[in-house]
C-alpha cells in the first residue's frame, strides 16, 4: 500500500518524466506540504488546471456563438426558402395566366379566320351563282339554245352547294377538333 507521501512522489516523478499534471476537482483538495518542490508542484498543478479551464471556457463560448450564428443563419435561410416558395408559386400562376390569355388568343385568331374564310367563300359561291345566272338569263332571252347551258349551271349549282358544305363541315370538323376537352 502506498502512503500520501509516495503518492505525492509519484505524481512528482510523473510530472517530471512525462510532462503529466494533476487536473480538475483534484488539485483543490492537494493540502499545502512542507516540502518546496511538493508545494511548487500543487502550485504548478493549480496554475495549469486554471489554463486549462480558462481554455475550454473559450472554446465552450466559441462553440455557444457558432451554434447562435447556426441558428440565426437557420431562421434566415428558412425565410429565404419560403420566400422562393412564395415567387415559385407566383411565377408558376403568371406562367398559367399566360397560357391562359394565349389559347384565348389562339382561338379567336382561329374564330376570325375561320369567319374570314366562310364570308370568302359565300362570296365566291354567290358570285359563281349569280354570273352564271345572268348568262342563263341572257341566253334563254336572246333566244340560243341553253341546253348546254342550262347543264352546266345545274352542275355548277350543285358543285357550289356540295363545296360550301364541304368547306363549312371542314371547318366545324377543326374547330371541333381544336376545342380542350376539359
Amino acid at each position: 500500500m502506498i502512503n500520501g507521501n509516495d503518492t505525492v512522489n509519484e505524481a512528482l516523478l510523473k510530472a517530471k518524466s512525462k510532462k503529466v499534471y494533476i487536473e480538475g476537482n483534484f488539485v483543490k483538495i492537494l493540502k499545502d506540504s512542507l516540502q518546496d518542490d511538493v508545494v511548487a508542484y500543487i502550485n504548478e498543478c493549480k496554475l495549469r488546471d486554471k489554463q486549462a479551464r480558462k481554455k475550454r471556457l473559450d472554446v465552450t463560448k466559441k462553440v455557444q456563438q457558432q451554434n447562435s450564428e447556426l441558428e440565426e443563419a437557420a431562421v434566415v435561410k428558412e425565410s429565404l426558402l419560403l420566400e422562393l416558395q412564395n415567387e415559385k408559386d407566383e411565377a408558376e400562376r403568371l406562367r398559367d395566366e399566360a397560357v391562359e390569355d394565349l389559347d384565348v388568343l389562339q382561338k379567336r385568331t382561329q374564330f376570325e379566320l375561320i369567319g374570314l374564310i366562310v364570308k370568302v367563300a359565300l362570296i365566291v359561291i354567290v358570285m359563281v351563282g349569280i354570273t352564271t345566272t345572268i348568262l342563263y338569263t341572257m341566253a334563254i332571252m336572246m333566244g340560243k339554245d341553253t341546253t348546254l347551258l342550262g347543264n352546266a349551271w345545274s352542275n355548277l349549282f350543285g358543285i357550289l352547294l356540295t363545296n360550301s358544305f364541304s368547306i363549312i363541315g371542314t371547318i366545324m370538323g377543326v374547330k371541333y377538333a381544336t376545342e380542350s376537352k376539359e
